[in-house]
């Protein structure tokens, strides 16, 4: 029996809602023979849509950040598209909505380290990578015996010395903005290094659940490859003193990477939020910045 591929007519967009421990996985994009939250993501979706193993018909997700191993996220964003007889058929027999019954359903067949919170019939234009407006990271780091929590140990990172949170937020505060970060990233050929970094700082927290541990909070429109965890290292510098305060700025004008600190861990490193427009607005935004990276090939990972 031969298998056709639905036409767009006979598809619908799924926006998926999911948060992931990346301590198991080598990153999120597919990879041969490594475990992956896409590769494992997508077999899940095959089997619950019963849309086959590989080939034809095989579900393919578009994610709003592609994270690199040991990363985690609590609010990544991706996009399938599936055939809409398949999303129809999902409640069965029960009265839930086709998003809910699909969530259940991978519920069941996804490791304890994946968890699929919400999926819904994406709004008209809506594209999980070129629609969104901002990518929000966090990175924590216990830098005191008593803040280690081995109940965290997987996301928090430990650091055997104190830091001047002060003198780390002043130190990066200068790199907001429209820069080449050229200093700050891996690269890769034919990729630009220029972003616009809207938000950047270093906090204690007093109160909630990082209370007393140093938190970064890194917020652009996409990143580089390695950026965030680059910044972070060049602030631990100055946080322990070894670098100056003006140093990030220097380093940043100066464009090289070999004058940059070392790339800390990807532990400490959660991708907390994907921003997007209002659904109206949706469609004219990825086409915008599709169009945009068709030129620069800037990638929204972090």
């Amino acid at each position: 029996m031969s298998t056709t591929t639905p036409s767009p007519h006979d598809t619908l967009r799924v926006r998926l809602d999911l948060a992931y421990d990346g301590t198991g996985f080598a990153g999120w994009a597919t990879q041969p023979r490594l475990r992956t939250v896409q590769g494992l993501l997508e077999d899940a979706l095959a089997t619950v849509l019963r849309t086959g193993p590989l080939g034809l018909g095989r579900p393919r997700l578009t994610v709003a950040g592609r994270t690199d191993a040991g990363v985690h996220a609590r609010g990544q964003v991706a996009h399938v598209d599936v055939p809409r007889d398949r999303w129809d058929a999902m409640p069965g027999r029960s009265d839930r909505t086709p998003g809910t019954a699909l969530a259940d359903r991978l519920a069941g067949v996804l490791p304890p380290d994946v968890v699929v919170h919400r999926a819904s019939e994406a709004p008209g234009g809506f594209d999980a990578r070129f629609s969104a407006l901002h990518r929000r990271y966090a990175y924590r780091i216990a830098d005191r015996p008593g803040l280690r929590d081995p109940l965290r140990r997987d996301w928090v990172l430990w650091h055997r010395r104190p830091l001047d949170v002060d003198a780390m937020d002043a130190a990066m505060r200068p790199l907001v903005g429209l820069h080449d970060f050229a200093a700050f990233c891996r690269p890769r050929e034919g990729a630009t290094t220029i972003r616009e970094l809207t938000h950047l700082s270093w906090e204690r927290p007093a109160a909630g659940p990082d209370a007393g541990l140093v938190v970064a909070t890194v917020q652009a429109d996409a990143f580089c490859h390695s950026m965030v965890r680059s910044l972070v290292g060049m602030a631990i510098a100055v946080g322990e003193g070894r670098r100056d305060v003006d140093a990030p700025a220097a380093v940043l004008a100066g464009r090289s990477r070999a004058e940059a600190a070392s790339v800390v861990a990807a532990r400490g490193l959660v991708l907390e939020e994907v921003a997007y427009p209002d659904d109206d607005q949706l469609a004219a935004r990825a086409e915008r910045i599709r169009a945009k990276r068709s030129t620069d090939e800037v990638d929204p990972a972090g």
